[in-house]
């Protein structure tokens, strides 16, 4: 082969897993926008309208460690295509889904395959590189597409919706998946498995109890704190959660390495980052009903109504190395967290008579810069001190606990929502629900002040680039 031929077949296998890649970053937010056609044409509640992205965010980051177990298990193309069919699939399940159940189960499926799919996209990027060039130029393509992601996908989402219908905001997965389906055992050299144990228990623990906490708190939104199924599913959370701290305390070869864990400041960075991931996905679910119903916005609009949000943050987020460095991360995530919480006390004020600029604008770039201000820095206090050994298991860690604490976070705020709503207006509950977005917010406040060191990052210090958060 040619070196030529050699190159061009390299730069085909980068694009083809960068398009994987940028398909599973906007499929959260893709949907997004799509959330007031789906309530109205399946019937869905206020509360379970939040399964829509919970089922995706739970089953994704549920089945995220054990994702990239089996990759280094069986070879990280195998797990990359059954992910990605597993994904394809989903989405077309969900395209066609006439009621709640099967658009819940579609999104599910959705989530295993990315998190079967999602972790050998680095992986893949880092072994095909012939050389250290062609890792570093694939490296910083795989975090420019993990960034403009969020913005494609809520763009393409409204812009489909409007044109087509909802359903194209799931079918769109379709032709592309297939396509990389067909490309990537042809450009991609398999990676040699590595024999391990897999942690099976873990994962169904882990992810088993997330969802029935999540399922609690909608239960509590729709049925009442002390009706059966609410307390049954908070019991059944608490026993499988304890049940998977201790499979992974026995286990020989551990999902989550428990001393990971046993760190202060990595406890408070993930309790911050787990926070605000979850009252930065309560506001996108929110808002975006909020500017369809009451605005009248159409998903295009609604869309593009969230870009002073992207921009913001796109602005600020290559100067927060040098913050880091300067400050450290403590002071950044404390401002952080009162900037997100004021965002929400502006929120809160919205009414049937409120626009969009300054009332909804305003806000929003408020918000923006608190959650830049909490992402990089979160990212640092968590990965600080990890040894080289367990790089990989604490990123996983990371990016479980975005998806899972976004997703109970979601659950949280929409259940307060859902239990001071009225059906024939939307605005009411909202002031409610944000006011305690912004409590939680503070929350995040103390613990980082609380917990996260002092110190600043030597010079030297690495920033590691944040993994999954969608914005």
């Amino acid at each position: 082969m040619s070196l030529n031929s050699a190159r061009l077949r390299s730069a085909l296998a980068l694009a083809t897993i960068l398009t994987a890649q940028l398909m599973l970053t906007m499929d959260f937010l893709i949907v997004l926008v799509a959330l007031p056609k789906i309530q109205t044409e399946l019937g869905f509640t206020p509360a379970g309208l939040s399964w829509v992205p919970n089922a995706f965010a739970l089953a994704f980051g549920g089945l995220l460690l054990l994702g990239g177990r089996l990759g280094d298990i069986y070879g990280q193309v195998k797990a990359f295509k059954i992910g990605i069919a597993i994904f394809v699939a989903a989405s077309l399940l969900g395209g066609v889904a006439g009621i709640p159940l099967l658009l819940i189960a579609a999104r599910v499926l959705q989530g295993m395959g990315a998190a079967l799919a999602g972790p050998s996209v680095l992986a893949l990027i880092t072994t095909m590189a012939r050389d250290e060039t062609e890792r570093n130029r694939g490296l910083s393509l795989f975090i420019s597409i993990s960034s403009v992601g969020a913005s494609v996908g809520l763009i393409l989402g409204g812009a489909l919706t409007d044109l087509l219908s909802w359903r194209w905001s799931l079918l769109i997965n379709v032709p592309i998946g297939a396509v990389v389906l067909v490309l990537i055992g042809r450009l991609v050299k398999e990676t040699d498995p590595k024999p391990a144990r897999l942690d099976i228990a873990g994962a169904l623990t882990a992810t088993l109890g997330s969802v029935a906490l999540v399922y609690a708190f909608i239960s509590a939104a729709e049925h009442g704190w002390t009706a059966a199924s609410t307390v049954v599913s908070f019991a059944i959370s608490v026993g499988l959660l304890v049940s998977f701290f201790r499979i992974e305390t026995l286990a020989a070869e551990p999902l989550l390495d428990l001393s990971l864990l046993q760190n202060r400041p990595r406890l408070g960075g993930l309790a911050v980052m787990a926070i605000i991931v979850g009252m930065h996905f309560s506001m996108l679910f929110l808002i975006v009903q909020y500017l369809q119903k009451v605005l009248g916005f159409a998903p295009l609009a609604a869309g593009l109504a969230y870009l002073p949000l992207s921009v913001t943050i796109f602005t600020i987020s290559p100067a927060m190395p040098r913050f880091i460095v300067r400050f450290g991360p403590r002071p950044l995530l404390a401002v952080g967290g009162v900037l997100v919480a004021a965002s929400f006390v502006g929120f809160a004020m919205l009414d049937g008579d409120s626009s969009y600029f300054p009332d909804v604008f305003v806000p929003l770039v408020v918000h923006a810069v608190g959650v830049a201000l909490i992402f990089a820095p979160g990212t640092v206090a968590i990965m600080e001190g990890v040894p080289d050994e367990h790089a990989g298991a604490a990123s996983g860690l990371l990016q479980m606990d975005q998806q899972v604490g976004g997703a109970l976070g979601l659950a949280i705020i929409a259940a307060v929502y859902a239990g001071n709503s009225m059906p024939s207006e939307f605005t009411i509950g909202l002031g409610t629900a944000f006011a305690v977005a912004a409590a939680v917010s503070l929350l995040a406040t103390v613990i980082a002040i609380r917990t996260v060191r002092r110190k600043r990052p030597s010079t030297g210090t690495e920033i590691p680039e944040p993994q999954a958060v969608h914005f």
